[in-house]
């Protein structure tokens, strides 16, 4: 069963709070904080101050995603993979069945030869992610 929220009372916390689509990291911050201020330590929340939380939670992780998107697209397919080798303790023999031989990983890590679909691919099967992370842009 749906819970009623007073009318009243969650426009005055949106009159308070003020929030709308988070465009710059100071309303990041601002947004962020008013929603830990109501979540952190865990309380009983009314069911305005819910509806709040559930906004702010939307409106901090959406920021939160096209920030993560738009610095992913300053770092090169090689240099996400380098990232990726680090993070899982990979050698270039790890991947050179992926890739088509350790000649291969060498000059695609050297920049020499680009990542084709088929190996970015092949890639985001290993790793988990979308294939475009490999491709240029």
């Amino acid at each position: 069963m749906p819970v009623t929220v007073d009318e009243k009372k969650y426009g005055k916390l949106l009159a308070k709070h003020l929030p709308s689509v988070i465009e710059t990291q100071q309303e990041h911050e601002r947004l962020a904080g008013v929603l830990m201020r109501l979540t952190i330590p865990a309380r009983h929340l009314s069911p305005e101050e819910e509806r709040i939380a559930a906004l702010l939670g939307h409106l901090v992780d959406s920021y939160e995603q096209r920030s993560a998107q738009a610095n992913a697209r300053r770092f090169s397919p090689v240099e996400r993979l380098e990232f990726l080798m680090e993070e899982h303790s990979l050698r270039q023999s790890d991947l050179a069945a992926l890739l088509g031989g350790q000649p291969v990983v060498s000059a695609v890590l050297a920049g020499k030869r680009r990542i084709n679909l088929d190996q970015a691919r092949r890639l985001a099967e290993r790793f988990g992610l979308p294939f475009a992370v490999f491709l240029d842009a």
